[in-house]
C-alpha cells in the first residue's frame, strides 16, 4: 500500500508540472529543457555514453529551434531547417524499429550512440516544442491532448492486458506486454480522441483519432525499444528520480518515440486552427 501511495503521489506531481507550465510558453519550453536532460543521462547511461557532448548538442538544438520562430524574419529558415531534422529523426526511428524485430541486441558501435542521443533522444524534445507550436503560436491544449492521448493508452493498455491478456506481444523484450492489452489501449485511446475532439476546439474527430492511432502504435515501439535498451544494460528501470515509477525516460518513452510521427501528421495533413 505504502509503495502504490508513493507511486500516485509521485506520478501525480509529474502530471500537475506538466500541466502547469502550459499555462506559460517559456516555462513549458524549460520544464521540457529539463526533461530532455534528464531523459538524456538516463539513456546514456543506458547506452554507456559518458562524455557531456550529447548535452552540448541537445541544448544548442534545444534553444535554437525552440526561439528560433520568434524571430519573424527566419521563420522560412527555421521550417525548412525543421524539416530536415524530422526526416533525419524519423530515419534513425525506422532504423530502430528494424533492430527491434531483426535483431538480438541494438547495436551500440561509438558513433551511433551519438546519433541516438542527437536523432532519437534529442529531438524528440525539439518536436514536442514543436507540436505545441505548430502554427507559430504557443497551443497547449494541442500537445497536452498528445500526452492525454498517451497516459491513456498506457494505462488501459496494462489494464486490459493484466486482466485479460493471453497472447505474448513481445515476449523476447516485454513478457508482461499482450495483444490484448495492446488492442484495449488503443480502443481506449480511440475513445479519448472523440472526448479531446468534442471539449477542445483544436481538430476535427477524424484527426484526433488518427493521432490516437499514432500514439498507440508508435508509442507501444518506444516502449518495447526502451526495454530493449534496458534489457541489454541489465537494468528495469532507467532510473530513479520518480519514487514508484523509475526514470523520467520510463515514463516518457512512448511520447519521445511517438513526437516526431505525430508532427509529421499534423504538419503535412493538418491545416491547425
Amino acid at each position: 500500500m505504502k509503495e502504490l501511495r508513493v507511486r500516485a503521489i509521485s506520478g501525480f506531481l509529474y502530471i500537475v508540472l506538466l500541466i502547469a507550465s502550459l499555462f506559460w510558453e517559456h516555462a513549458f519550453i524549460i520544464l521540457f529543457y529539463l526533461f530532455g536532460l534528464i531523459c538524456l543521462a538516463e539513456f546514456s547511461k543506458l547506452i554507456n555514453l559518458t562524455n557531456r557532448y550529447p548535452y552540448v548538442i541537445f541544448t544548442l538544438l534545444y534553444f535554437i529551434f525552440g526561439y528560433w520562430r520568434l524571430f519573424s524574419e527566419f521563420r522560412h529558415l527555421y521550417s525548412d531547417f525543421l524539416q530536415i531534422l524530422l526526416v533525419i529523426s524519423i530515419f534513425v526511428l525506422l532504423l530502430l524499429i528494424k533492430d527491434l524485430f531483426s535483431l538480438k541486441t541494438i547495436p551500440l558501435f561509438h558513433s551511433k550512440r551519438y546519433i541516438l542521443t542527437t536523432f532519437y533522444m534529442s529531438t524528440a524534445f525539439i518536436f514536442l516544442v514543436s507540436i505545441a507550436t505548430i502554427n507559430m503560436d504557443f497551443n497547449p491544449i494541442l500537445i497536452l491532448g498528445c500526452f492525454i492521448l498517451v497516459w491513456t493508452n498506457d494505462s488501459f493498455a496494462y489494464l486490459v492486458g493484466k486482466n485479460f491478456g493471453k497472447q505474448k506481444l513481445f515476449p523476447r523484450i516485454s513478457p508482461k506486454k499482450t495483444v490484448e492489452g495492446f488492442l484495449g489501449g488503443l480502443f481506449f485511446a480511440c475513445i479519448a480522441s472523440l472526448l479531446i475532439a468534442n471539449f477542445t476546439n483544436t481538430l476535427s474527430f477524424n484527426y484526433w483519432l488518427i493521432l490516437g492511432i499514432i500514439v498507440s502504435v508508435f508509442g507501444t515501439l518506444g516502449d518495447l525499444i526502451e526495454s530493449k535498451f534496458k534489457r541489454q544494460a541489465d537494468v528495469k528501470d532507467s532510473g530513479v528520480i520518480m519514487p514508484g515509477h523509475g526514470g523520467l525516460l520510463d515514463r516518457l518513452d512512448s511520447i519521445i518515440f511517438a513526437a516526431p510521427f505525430i508532427y509529421l501528421f499534423l504538419k503535412f495533413a493538418v491545416n491547425v486552427s
